[in-house]
């Protein structure tokens, strides 16, 4: 049997866990902005639509990394709809990401059928995988990755005052729509990410539970987000490992770790000890 040590000498897994750690980090700091905007389902209504892009894609002869010149555009597109609709359509948040959501899906169906049905290619995006990562899709994930962390960490204090307080933030002369949009834009780009480690029916979980676990027992914002990196982490690294030597599935096994962290951290809150200010 493989052993742990023996595991990490394989470069495919290497790359995996390069890659998972880096896509764990940014789900996880994203996804405490969102959850505490009540915008989590956001991820899941772009990963329908980035099942309709990977559809378009392959149906245009593009696979691999060259995907992502149909991939980012159209989920970027859809995000700053999704944020259009809520605004201008007299729509709340959740209608609007339903629209597109189903959109996403309807298209994705309807190419996947043009194309001649469901092959290989689009069922590895659908449930993820994170050890097939290339080495160009390697460098993708860094660049693009540094890219979101880099904007998180740029606008960091504004979108706080911005999840707590969008009035006060207005006031403050905080541009708001601008931050809205850019929030959108970065919640896309991770999730075209996410894609190759978890798929697309796995996303939203791994963007909500990460930062709900941390939600349970965190005494302020920034311990919740140092909180929800940790369980993103742990549940990545863990579930690429268990999924090598067990064989089981890569995404489906980070998803489920992730959501016994979650059950922890719940049961741990319930405890009479733990006392969380108020």
């Amino acid at each position: 049997m493989t052993t742990f040590l023996e595991m990490l000498s394989y470069g495919f897994v290497q790359r995996a866990l390069l890659a998972g750690t880096l896509i764990a980090v940014l789900c996880a700091v994203l996804g405490t902005f969102l959850v505490l905007r009540r915008l989590s389902l956001i991820g899941d209504g772009l990963a329908h639509v980035s099942f309709g892009s990977v559809a378009l894609a392959l149906v245009v002869g593009l696979q691999g990394v060259t995907m992502l010149l149909v991939t980012l555009p159209v989920v970027l597109l859809s995000s700053l709809g999704v944020l259009r609709l809520s605004e201008r359509g007299r729509l709340g948040g959740d209608a609007a990401i339903g629209i597109v959501s189903s959109l996403g899906v309807a298209l994705g169906v309807l190419l996947a059928g043009l194309g001649g049905g469901f092959n290989v290619d689009l069922f590895s995006i659908l449930f993820g995988s994170i050890l097939a990562i290339s080495r160009a899709e390697i460098v993708v994930a860094v660049l693009l990755s540094c890219l979101v962390l880099g904007g998180l960490f740029y606008w960091y204090n504004d979108l706080v005052a911005l999840t707590f307080n969008e009035e006060l933030a207005q006031v403050s002369g905080i541009r708001t729509r601008f931050l809205k949009g850019m929030l959108a834009i970065l919640t896309a780009l991770t999730v075209v990410l996410a894609m190759k480690l978890v798929g697309v029916m796995l996303i939203s979980a791994l963007l909500i539970l990460p930062a709900s676990t941390s939600l349970q027992v965190a005494r302020g914002f920034r311990s919740a987000v140092v909180l929800a990196v940790t369980a993103a982490v742990l549940s990545v690294v863990a579930g690429i490992g268990l999924s090598f030597l067990l064989n089981l599935p890569t995404g489906a096994t980070i998803i489920l770790l992730a959501f016994l962290l979650f059950c922890l951290a719940f049961l741990y809150r319930r405890l009479p000890t733990f006392a969380p200010s108020t």
